[in-house]
């Protein structure tokens, strides 16, 4: 009996939760306003201030970070923010890429558009023609329509507004 007594004892302690303990991060801010978070400590001439983190554990409501300090930037410091994932076409960007979407998706053709979108709203033309750096492409069908898409030598349609469209001969 004394042995399943210990079992008993020893698994229910097995089971009972290990109490987390929290953890001391350094926040070491740079004189150009560059903040870094580390274990190890600042280097020299960045200012600290130690930081309490807590790990998380289900069901708790404890904030994992404390909230930072509400203090300003001086103005000489704050930058503007950089825009990161913005794509920049050869065409300017003459036109959103929703707008850019749709026009694909109903077979038109927008001022604005790189000739890879004309070629994805309308196909493969049936004649290519260069002249002067300047492309040109005609799409025939058989009922005698046609349609005339004429690029600049940045291989963007031309057209002076947004507004002016081709629509697809097919």
């Amino acid at each position: 009996m004394p042995s399943d007594t210990h079992s008993f004892l020893l698994t229910t302690l097995l089971c009972l939760p290990i109490p987390a303990g929290a953890a001391t991060v350094h926040r070491c801010e740079s004189t150009d306003g560059h903040i870094t978070f580390s274990t190890q400590g600042c280097a020299t001439g960045e200012s600290l201030s130690v930081q309490e983190v807590r790990t998380f554990t289900p069901g708790s409501t404890v904030a994992l970070m404390p909230e930072a300090d509400p203090r300003k930037a001086p103005e000489h410091l704050r930058k503007e923010p950089t825009v990161v994932g913005q794509s920049k076409d050869a065409c300017g960007n003459l036109i959103s890429a929703r707008e850019r979407r749709e026009a694909i998706m109903n077979q038109r053709i927008v001022a604005g558009m790189s000739q890879q979108d004309v070629e994805s709203a309308l196909g493969r033309p049936d004649r290519i023609t260069v002249r002067n750096a300047a492309t040109s492409y005609r799409y025939d069908t058989r009922q005698g329509r046609s349609a005339h898409v004429e690029f600049d030598e940045k291989g963007c349609t031309k057209g002076k507004a947004k507004s002016r469209t081709a629509k697809s001969p097919r």
